[in-house]
């Protein structure tokens, strides 16, 4: 593709970003276990949406950390689309 620069999983689904929406949900909000460095970070891809309680977002847009970080997204941090 032309003009597109390839994003790698580890960039598309890192959830440590600053303006990250705090709608968006992954299983690893819920496993209460201590951090070991040993382990090496695994995430699925699998995430949703709290207002939509699906994996796409109240604007029509993938619920997701590459996406779900922008106050451009319409719906971001307020689940409000218009």
């Amino acid at each position: 593709m032309i003009g597109i620069k390839p994003v790698s999983e580890h960039e598309r689904f890192n959830t440590n970003r600053p303006d990250l929406c705090p709608a968006l949900r992954w299983k690893g909000q819920f496993i209460l276990a201590d951090d070991d460095p040993t382990v090496p970070h695994s995430n699925e891809g699998l995430f949703w949406c709290l207002h939509t309680q699906t994996c796409i977002g109240p604007d029509g847009e993938l619920a997701e950390p590459g996406n779900c970080c922008s106050a451009g997204r319409v719906c971001h941090k307020t689940g409000n689309c218009g």
